[in-house]
């Protein structure tokens, strides 16, 4: 961890450089982490007129949403004394503490006191963060400055069904980040799922490739077919890649999923799904997600699956038939690897070549934010609808 020496400017090591896991105020890849825009929230579940606590990387915040839905992020506690704000009500584009009444508007300004003088107000303000609402989800950017433009997905902007989608996953974020880099594990934890559902062959493992790109890095997996299932991490941890379709009428998908820390031991995914269908197709399709929602019903919840497998009281491949079998099987196999894994004793081959671009690139980007030196303008292109899904070898 970092050093202060009795300053106010840290010192680091080499191990913070390659320390990915810990994202808490302070730690390096904390900061790194804070110069992106991340996603907090789902839209549809802040209304106008609410407050929610909310907590990333190891941080509290308040998120409301004005009674005219512009959606604010300020500090978590009252700087009055200390409660916490987001159980106050809200006032026009304004938020009112529950204790003893004090106002701040989004920008963090105290703008009555009703118990003081008119004069104490304008003397007292607490954080706020930049947020931008966008295809349904809530974003915030938590860094030191301002913040850099916020980068459009002009592919998730195209007709079709959009959905919103987030869960909890009980480890830390990093093992999820990368699992996304990672390919030869589809072949062996989604043997039993969709994927082979799908057509892809279990059995055929993939020979794997990795190249940086300017939005991250694009990953490859090439089968016995010469067919490549070409995938794209988005720094500094999401992933989006074209789906296989649920049937036959639904066509491709696109997916993007941000993995965003809560702490150092539980991580949150939100994830945007486009179905390209519209009309009538999409009306099926969005029964057909409907009826499956229903088989969930009466179900172990797929976190009480995932525990009693690793507690050993069921076996994974006896779960048969489960609608969130995809969600189970990463969860263990994640989650196997220990709430916050130590990758000091582990043994890559040749097929950890996108894991170690990853690993390369982080400690790199890491380093040079040590050192006060510039970092990579990460950006999005158009090269990543032109190399999405399958391709030939």
């Amino acid at each position: 961890m970092a050093a202060t020496n009795g300053s106010a400017k840290p010192t680091y090591t080499e191990a913070d450089y390659t320390d990915f896991a810990h994202t808490g105020p302070g730690t390096l890849a904390g900061r790194f982490m804070r110069r992106f825009w991340q996603p907090v929230y789902l839209a549809a579940k802040l209304p106008p007129g609410h407050a929610k606590p909310i907590r990333i990387m190891s941080e509290d915040f308040t998120l409301y949403r004005g009674e005219g839905g512009t959606p604010h992020l300020v500090a978590f506690r009252c700087a009055h004394r200390g409660t916490q704000l987001s159980t106050g009500w809200v006032e026009g584009d304004c938020l009112r503490c529950f204790y003893h009444g004090w106002k701040y508007d989004g920008s963090g300004q105290c703008v009555e006191m009703p118990a003081e003088d008119p004069s104490f107000p304008p003397k007292v303000k607490i954080a706020s963060y930049p947020t931008h609402e966008y295809l349904g989800l809530i974003f915030a950017y938590l860094g030191e400055g301002e913040p850099p433009p916020f980068p459009p997905l002009p592919e998730f902007e195209a007709e079709g069904v959009l959905q919103q989608r987030h869960y909890y996953r009980y480890c830390n974020y990093f093992n999820n980040v990368e699992n996304q880099c990672d390919e030869v594990h589809v072949a062996f934890a989604h043997r039993d799922s969709g994927f082979t559902d799908a057509g892809l062959n279990p059995w055929d493992v993939p020979q794997v490739a990795a190249e940086e790109t300017d939005y991250g890095m694009r990953l490859s997996a090439t089968r016995s077919d010469g067919v490549a299932r070409i995938t794209h991490f988005m720094m500094p941890a999401g992933i989006y890649i074209k789906g296989s379709p649920d049937d036959a009428e639904s066509g491709w998908v696109d997916q993007i999923a941000w993995r965003v820390p809560i702490d150092d031991v539980h991580h949150q995914s939100f994830n945007l799904v486009l179905t390209h269908v519209t009309g009538e197709a999409a009306e099926r399709f969005l029964a057909r997600q409907a009826e499956r929602q229903a088989q969930m019903a009466g179900l172990p919840a797929p976190d009480e699956l995932v525990a009693k497998v690793l507690r050993g009281e069921i076996r994974i491949h006896d779960i048969k038939d489960y609608p969130q079998i995809v969600y189970v099987q990463d969860s263990v196999a994640q989650a196997g690897q220990g709430i916050i894994y130590d990758r000091r004793n582990e043994r890559l081959g040749r097929s950890d070549v996108q894991l170690l671009l990853l690993r390369k690139i982080w400690r790199r980007e890491l380093k040079a934010l040590a050192e006060g030196r510039p970092l990579k303008q990460w950006t999005h292109t158009e090269r990543i609808l032109a190399t999405s899904g399958v391709a030939g070898a």
